[in-house]
């Protein structure tokens, strides 16, 4: 794999080894009180760049306020240790706090694996972890842990598997669309937005799976989303933030997984659940569109 950062200017390369300082400072503090000694002794064996910024097309745009993020993979060193919630949130807390001082002015987008489940995956010739040892930077490793070669599908393999995936989850995040709009009907506005959250998450994943294979296994719609707009453009158009109404109304459904549960202060009108339901339509109609070119694309090949 690649390890040079030469086609960054310098103050990227700067936040890149700030980031890998806060994510080594972080997995060390978050294992250095486990007793169990799989835990005591888990060990990070990589950082990845990958992404527009190792490939070297990363967008910074002010003026339609886009801008590329730093994307990570972590590997460490078995599964447990992959687990956000139990190893990595305060790690990811700091990379937060840093860039709202601005030491760090690039956003930042962590996903975290073994090295037994990337090598799976390799083995499994899923494209996402492809294209990451194809075009990923190292920024850090212990040495003595390489990926596996990778296993090329075959074209009858990836039309099967991308059809399955297609069928299963657009499906699901339909029922979740039509169930969410029932309940606005019902006055259930909470309940509604939840929903709502379900079904963009879901066409997100649906349409990572039918790309590459592969979706992260998150909540995060802010992740999802950028995923899959940097490999379909056309996806940025389903959340205009030009009017404070739109921008308000993305936070409302970003937050929705968590708050829309949990939360006795969580608040969302009618008319922006309306917005919501219009926009998660408009992203099924460009996920079907591309899932299908996709498919059929792969049809001619098999």
């Amino acid at each position: 794999m690649k390890t040079s950062l030469d086609h960054l200017p310098a103050g990227k390369r700067r936040e890149l080894a700030r980031v890998v300082e806060i994510l080594r400072e972080g997995f060390a503090e978050a294992v250095s009180g486990r007793r169990a000694p799989r835990f005591r002794n888990g060990k990070l064996l990589k950082v990845i760049l990958f992404g527009s910024y190792a490939r070297g097309d990363w967008v910074e745009d002010p003026v339609g306020r886009y801008f590329s993020d730093f994307d990570i993979l972590v590997v460490v060193d078995h599964e447990d240790l992959a687990d956000v919630g139990e190893f990595w949130l305060g790690t990811e807390d700091r990379l937060l706090k840093e860039m709202s001082s601005s030491t760090l002015r690039t956003p930042v987008s962590v996903i975290y694996h073994s090295l037994e489940d990337v090598n799976e995956k390799l083995r499994l010739g899923r494209y996402f972890f492809m294209d990451i040892v194809r075009d990923g930077i190292v920024l850090f490793e212990e040495p003595g842990h390489a990926f596996d070669a990778s296993n090329t599908l075959s074209p009858s393999e990836a039309l099967k598997e991308t059809r399955t995936y297609y069928d299963e989850w657009f499906e699901s995040a339909g029922e979740f669309l039509e169930t969410a709009s029932f309940t606005v009907t019902r006055g259930w506005s909470r309940k509604a937005a939840f929903l709502y959250h379900q079904a963009a998450e879901q066409y997100y994943h649906c349409f990572l799976l039918v790309r590459t294979l592969y979706s992260p296994k998150t909540h995060n719609l802010n992740q999802l989303r950028r995923l899959a707009e940097e490999m379909e453009p056309r996806l940025k158009t389903v959340w205009p933030n030009q009017t404070k109404f739109e921008r308000r109304g993305y936070e409302l459904i970003r937050a929705a997984y968590v708050k829309a549960r949990y939360s006795r202060h969580y608040r969302i009108t009618v008319e922006e659940l309306t917005w919501l339901g219009e926009r998660i339509a408009a992203l099924r109609d460009i996920v079907r569109e591309a899932s299908l070119a996709r498919i059929a694309e792969l049809e001619q090949g098999a």
